[in-house]
């Protein structure tokens, strides 16, 4: 007998496209992660790993009156049963679960260290111990009477539920965050006695608008308080389109101290926000001075939030101050709300605050009349074997008869009294304590009471309006427990104006004094305080000396113009004051290394400014279109290569005189200069060889001035001079200096 040849390892092998394949793949893999981890069921609110450990806890019967038991327990049958995933990913969804500060209503109770608000980590499962919370048991109420569809786990040993029963709209309530393949869910959390008056309005108005809802369920309601400042018209229609965002800010408090001074306490932070990083940020922006007024920070925090600002100047606004911070710290968050579920039929989709509602009362009406058909089964049940008791104590000495004397009693009896197997098998358990005329009573009584509800039951699966009267009876049940009247449930987030997007006001912060502002040929800048100074006291390092000196505020910004075309914006209280040299201006922007500051003045955002590169080309600017917000400054003359910028004034006036290095001046008016927001401008006068010397804004009536020395000289009969742009003038007046320089 010759054996079979084996199949050549081509025979095994069936071409498949690659590209198909992995769409299969990879269409496999999206739907698992969105069906089996990422987006929670609009039901129950519960993504599978918080159903699992639910359940498993309730199988240990872990309910609120009952004592701890260790979360490595519970986290091992997890795993072991339900979730094959790792145990640490278990554990921390059930630290999630028992932290007050990220979920609203608790699902389970913690012993031990859960962590902080402060960001710090729980301890191992093998120190914590937990429970169920009241919240959890209504979520987990009726599991045991067929209210929902069981599947086998997934190596098929046992049952899990698909869904839980859900009494408490714990999705809204307690929010819900993941990211799948392709999408991601954002749901914040909100008041549950908020969610039971929608859901009772709902009943009585199915066809009701969003905004009615709304009215009854205002915003979000986070765990850590704070306070919600986003405009109502922009949370209707994140509500109404199922996206959008929330901005919420720090709750705080002025707190007047002696001799004028005061400090804000703040009470509670944004949502999310770990404290500890919150306090970090903001002492680094303030080691930045970036917090102008700030004086100090302290964290004063024990079981409640206490985080202690101090102002530098008790002259400074503490509103204004809150702002400024809210502007650039993480004292005001936002949370951007994406309504991403499962439906009821495991499909993925955006809902609307009333779909979720609506889809929640869809599943409490499907709940009620599987558990009143299990119970109606039950009645039913138990009226059976009551008929046949009733049957036995009407007719007892044949019954005993027939049990001590037949072999096979049962039969007998079914035949002798048509009897089912059911009423037979439950005479014959029947103990004889309980041949007592008062137990024929009790039997008796039962049987009515039970008929009367199988009535009930039966009326109620027959009517649509008695079901939702039920359904109301139960979500007013929830409000009781768990909302406004509750500690738990009274209302955190409060609401507040939205604020009016503005510019901060330097001098709130910065007490106003005069300063003269120094800065030297070798890039030195300084203030000293007071005008009018006697500049001969000023020294500088050897081989130095003064390049520009100007008169100011504290509360101005100094603005600084380079050979590059930047422009730089320095607060001029942070120009370092007193007897010494002062800090090279590189330390304080990022200066180019070659490139040097060619003009500098005090920031006036209403004027205008004509800047100029040597090459005789130039524009006029907006001067608040050059204020720069960064160290990098702002990139406003483009210099071309072999020229460098070389002017910059304020255009206050009617025409512009330009000298270049030939000694040619040229005037014409200023209205025939572009205003432009950057670029390299126009030419301002023609030369063949040679660069543009200097340049100046006048007014024609006044005359053209310059200076010689000490002494100012005005020319007013400019006529031979005046011409236009782009001209190559003339030689200048008589008496003009040598420097070509107007000043």
């Amino acid at each position: 007998m010759t054996k079979p040849s084996k199949p050549k390892p081509a025979d095994t092998i069936t071409p498949v496209s690659f590209k198909s394949t992995l769409e299969e793949k990879y269409l496999a893999y999206a739907l698992s992660t969105i069906t089996a981890r990422s987006l929670p069921d609009v039901r129950d609110g519960l993504k599978p790993v918080h159903r699992r450990l639910l359940y498993a806890m309730l199988q240990l019967k872990l309910d609120p009156k009952s004592g701890y038991k260790k979360c490595a327990r519970v986290v091992g049958d997890v795993i072991g049963k339900y979730h094959p995933h790792g145990d640490l990913a278990v554990y921390e969804a059930m630290v999630r679960l028992a932290q007050t500060f990220a979920v609203r209503y608790t699902l389970v109770e913690g012993q031990g260290n859960f962590g902080s608000v402060d960001g710090d980590n729980p301890a191992a499962m093998r120190y914590t111990e937990a429970r169920l919370t009241d919240v959890a048991m209504a979520l987990l109420d009726g599991i045991d009477e067929d209210t929902v569809n069981f599947r086998p786990t997934y190596d098929g040993s046992e049952d899990e539920p698909v869904v839980l029963p859900a009494a408490f709209p714990n999705l809204l309530a307690n929010g819900s965050e993941g990211i799948a393949v392709g999408m991601a869910t954002s749901i914040p959390p909100h008041n549950a006695g908020e969610l039971c008056d929608a859901l009772l309005y709902l009943i009585e108005h199915p066809d009701c608008k969003v905004k009615n809802l709304v009215t009854r369920v205002p915003g979000p309601d986070f765990p850590t308080g704070g306070l919600i400042v986003e405009p109502a018209e922009a949370i209707l229609a994140a509500y109404e389109t199922g996206r959008g965002g929330v901005r919420i800010r720090a709750k705080w408090e002025k707190q007047d101290l002696s001799h004028g001074m005061y400090q804000i306490v703040v009470s509670e932070i944004p949502y999310q926000v770990p404290k500890s990083r919150l306090i970090e940020n903001i002492a680094e922006l303030f080691r930045e001075k970036k917090l102008p007024l700030l004086g100090n920070i302290r964290d004063e925090s024990a079981e409640d939030i206490r985080i202690v600002l101090e102002p530098k100047s008790r002259a400074a606004d503490p509103g204004m101050l809150m702002e400024s911070l809210f502007k650039i710290t993480d004292l005001e968050a936002r949370f951007n709300m994406n309504l991403n579920v499962l439906d009821a039929k495991g499909a993925p989709r955006v809902m609307n605050l009333k779909d979720i509602l609506q889809s929640f009362l869809d599943h409490r009406l499907e709940v009620l009349k599987r558990r009143t058909g299990y119970r109606l089964d039950k009645i039913a049940h138990r009226l059976e074997i009551l008929e046949g008791l009733l049957i036995a104590y009407l007719n007892l000495d044949e019954v005993i008869r027939i049990i001590r004397r037949e072999d096979e009693p049962k039969p007998l009896m079914m035949k002798k009294w048509n009897l089912t197997d059911v009423q037979a098998e439950a005479i014959l358990n029947t103990r004889l304590r309980s041949l007592r005329k008062l137990e024929e009573m009790e039997i008796k009584g039962e049987h009515g009471a039970l008929s009367k509800e199988q009535k009930e039951l039966k009326a109620l699966l027959k009517s649509e309006e008695k079901c939702w009267l039920r359904i109301a009876d139960e979500i007013k049940d929830i409000k009781l427990r768990f909302g406004g009247k509750n500690p738990l449930g009274r209302r955190r987030t409060q609401f507040a104006d939205a604020p009016v997007d503005r510019e901060i006001n330097i001098e709130a912060f910065v007490e106003k004094e005069p300063i003269t502002i120094l800065y030297s040929k070798m890039g030195w800048l300084r203030a000293t305080r007071g005008h009018g100074v006697d500049l001969s006291d000023i020294k500088y390092k050897e081989g130095d000396e003064a390049e520009f000196q100007l008169e100011g505020q504290t509360t101005d910004k100094l603005l600084l113009f380079s050979t590059d075309g930047r422009f730089y914006t320095l607060p001029c209280d942070k120009i370092p004051k007193g007897k010494g040299q002062g800090e090279p201006v590189r330390l304080m922007i990022d200066l180019d290394s070659e490139a040097d500051i060619v003009a500098m003045q005090i920031y006036n955002p209403e004027s205008t400014l004509l800047v100029a590169s040597s090459g005789g080309k130039g524009f006029i600017v907006e001067a608040a279109d050059v204020e720069a917000q960064t160290k990098n400054g702002k990139q406003i003359l483009n210099v071309p290569p072999g020229r460098k910028a070389s002017a910059c004034i304020v255009a206050a006036g009617d025409h512009v005189a330009v000298i270049g290095e030939n000694r040619k001046l040229l005037i014409f008016p200023l209205s025939q200069l572009p205003v432009m927001k950057k670029g390299q401008g126009v030419t301002l006068q023609k030369y063949k060889d040679g660069a543009m010397s200097d340049v100046k804004v006048f007014t024609l009536k006044e005359g053209l001035s310059w200076t010689i020395g000490a002494k100012t000289r005005v020319e007013t009969s400019l006529k031979d001079w005046v011409g236009n742009r782009a001209d190559a003038g003339r030689l200048p007046p008589q008496g003009f200096p040598k420097t070509n320089r107007f000043s």
